[in-house]
């Protein structure tokens, strides 16, 4: 996958330097999910790998879908179109799983199709519009709209998408494989 090699050479090719962390921070790794394009910044994609089969945890969210093994690794993996309340989608060849650490917790979202990298400068993001309740689901995770060309792309604010109760059980599953390596 083209994506992925962009996304990795960015953070993997040794240490990153004062200009590469200047650079990536008006670089965003775009997807699509129902009909609308998102976007969040690089420096919070680790990777993104083809959808895997995940193993189901009982009693949590609807969009928490379970968890994969990478690479020995345990990492929980959320549905980002459940997590926005829209309609489910059938997972298809171009579905995958994009891997983003926050606040040092490692997660999985499952991504409808990934669309580009692209460079949003910050005189090109607006402030979200408060137009209605029913938007409100959705903008909690949006911080800004960032113009790209003809065209708009919702910025998520990766933090928000996991809200304290969801971060206790992916810090589970994270505390349980700190704690297996160590054995």
């Amino acid at each position: 996958m083209e994506v992925n090699s962009e996304a990795t050479r960015q953070t993997d090719s040794g240490p990153v330097t004062h200009d590469e962390r200047d650079a990536q921070k008006t670089m965003y790794m775009t997807f699509k999910s129902g009909n609308e394009y998102f976007g969040m910044k690089i420096q919070y994609v680790n990777e993104i790998i083809p959808y895997q089969a995940i193993t189901a945890v009982p009693e949590t969210e609807d969009y928490i879908k379970g968890l994969i093994n990478l690479r020995g690794k345990i990492i929980p993996v959320i549905d980002i179109s459940l997590r926005f309340k829209q309609e489910p989608f059938e997972y298809d060849d171009r579905t995958c799983i994009m891997v983003i650490s926050v606040q040092s917790t490692v997660v999985g979202l499952i991504i409808e199709k990934i669309a580009e990298v692209v460079e949003i400068q910050e005189q090109n993001i607006l402030p979200p519009p408060s137009i209605g309740k029913s938007d409100k689901a959705q903008n909690k995770y949006v911080y800004g709209i960032g113009k790209v060309g003809d065209s708009v792309k919702l910025l998520l604010d990766p933090e928000k998408l996991l809200n304290d109760e969801d971060m206790s059980v992916l810090e589970q599953a994270n505390n349980m494989d700190a704690e297996e390596r160590e054995v």
